[in-house]
């Protein structure tokens, strides 16, 4: 009941906190939810099935690139949409067989490559993605014939699809396929000892990751209207796994938790000024220092110490 409340007033806060932002202020809620669903993809990858990835950027790129071509060129974005999400899939899937065949940090260094060559990729061919010119002009999505272009219109729309996403992956992860993942990150050959298809909930891990990186790149391009290579450098796919560790990988709300921290942190320590960016590094150092589990591992261990005193006053009360 307790954690349900909680839940309640924080969407309410989501709903109700731009109504007092400025317009800035809107757009960096707006880039929370869209990193927070491409987070939520990578800790399905990396969090429950346990597959080291560097690439989740490369799919945001995609996606951002799909839904702003084809949205420029006339094709309306809920057309565009799930073609960026079905092509993310079906690349995160080819993507998935050198997980076959490798693990740990080699898997990370193939992902990594494949970021590289997509950001190469979209910076060279300027025939199709116009290079270091980027794409302009990208519209926004009308929604029942209401149009989008102002920014608070535009959030409550990223909120939508991050409410959409967080309980597509919610029921997900509680399915015998959510289960199956979990198998295979804590013990592959145990999971295949129990008649679980590694090969095949791999593919998947990598495949449905990538869709959800695909599916947040198509709402980033109408949010910032102008799209060039620089975003999805593999530099980005770090701040995604930072994302994930800081929230804590492998647990449900890690990506909301730690967008929040890697997207919004770094801006209410600007008061600091010239200093922002290394009081935001030292936080990160010592959270990661003292709970490696980040913050959702530090919030299960304050509730593991209150019960364990509960229950310590409890036997000490009795006669």
């Amino acid at each position: 009941m307790r954690g349900r409340l909680i839940l309640l007033l924080l969407v309410a806060a989501l709903v109700l906190l731009p109504l007092g932002l400025k317009n800035y202020g809107i757009y960096l809620l707006s880039l929370w939810a869209i990193s927070t669903v491409a987070a939520m993809g990578l800790n399905l990858t990396l969090g429950y099935a346990g597959q080291v990835s560097l690439a989740q950027a490369a799919f945001v790129g995609i996606g951002a690139y799909v839904s702003a071509l084809l949205t420029t060129n006339g094709v309306d974005f809920w057309v565009a949409l799930p073609l960026a999400g079905l092509l993310c899939f079906v690349v995160g899937l080819l993507l998935g067989f050198p997980a076959l065949r490798v693990q740990h940090h080699y898997l990370a260094f193939v992902t990594l490559g494949f970021n590289v060559l997509v950001f190469l990729v979209l910076r060279n061919e300027e025939w199709l993605t116009g290079g270091s010119y980027g794409v302009s002009d990208i519209p926004r999505p009308a929604v029942f014939g209401f149009a989008t272009d102002r920014p608070l219109a535009f959030y409550y729309l990223t909120l939508g699809f991050l409410a959409a996403a967080g309980l597509a992956l919610w029921l997900l992860v509680r399915s015998p396929w959510g289960r199956a993942f979990t198998a295979l990150r804590e013990n592959p050959m145990r999971a295949a000892s129990l008649g679980i298809d590694i090969r095949t909930y791999t593919l998947l891990a990598f495949a449905i990751g990538s869709a959800l990186g695909g599916l947040a790149g198509a709402f980033y391009a109408p949010l910032v209207e102008f799209i060039d290579p620089t975003p999805f450098h593999p530099a980005a796919s770090l701040a995604l796994l930072l994302m994930v560790a800081v929230g804590g990988s492998g647990y449900f709300f890690a990506p909301f938790l730690g967008a929040a921290l890697v997207i919004l942190l770094p801006e209410w320590l600007r008061f600091s000024e010239g200093l922002y960016l290394m009081l935001y590094a030292l936080l990160v150092m010592v959270l990661m220092a003292y709970c490696p589990s980040g913050l959702c591992g530090l919030w299960v261990r304050f509730q593991a110490r209150m019960r364990a005193r509960g229950a310590g006053l409890a036997e000490g009360g009795r006669p």
